[in-house]
């Protein structure tokens, strides 16, 4: 009897490695998203097992949870409020409008927020609208919460 050949690798997707540019916004998203902690869970790097898909934001904004120290999940299943998506160097931005179209909206996520180092610009995107910011205060009408892009792009 023949042994089946088993290719490991065929069962996970790889992603992009994380740059310098990009652990530097994740680090200050993090950061600055901090003062909002007691509103809001801010979640870098949490792979969501959602209604359309998984998906993996570099950094989530959801409502807030309690922590069961002793027993812990693994992939949550409520989305997020806000995605936020920093799109890698080799990355497609249709990679990123893609999972926001296909597994984030349709999913019951109601903004995406995509990254873009190179410009130093933040799309804000909603099912039904999209806006650009490349500086000054982007503030989410839905959450109240407001980012300096100043602080997040400086040098």
């Amino acid at each position: 009897m023949e042994t089946p050949q088993y290719d490991v690798f065929e069962e996970f997707q790889t992603e992009d490695v994380m740059s310098y540019n990009h652990a530097k916004l994740t680090y200050r998203l993090t950061k600055s998203l901090g003062q909002y902690d007691e509103l809001f869970d801010i979640l870098p790097e949490l792979e969501f097992d959602l209604s359309h898909g998984r998906a993996k934001p570099d950094v989530a904004i959801c409502l807030p949870g309690k922590a069961n120290w002793l027993k812990d999940i693994i992939r949550p299943t409520t989305p997020p409020l806000i995605a936020i998506e920093i799109l890698s160097p080799r990355q497609a931005l249709s990679d990123l409008t893609d999972k926001a179209l296909d597994v984030y909206f349709p999913s019951g996520v109601t903004t995406v927020w995509v990254i873009i180092p190179q410009f130093k610009q933040v799309t804000v995107l909603s099912p039904t609208q999209q806006e650009v910011f490349t500086d000054g205060i982007l503030s989410d009408a839905q959450t109240g919460i407001e980012l300096s892009l100043t602080s997040l792009f400086k040098e």
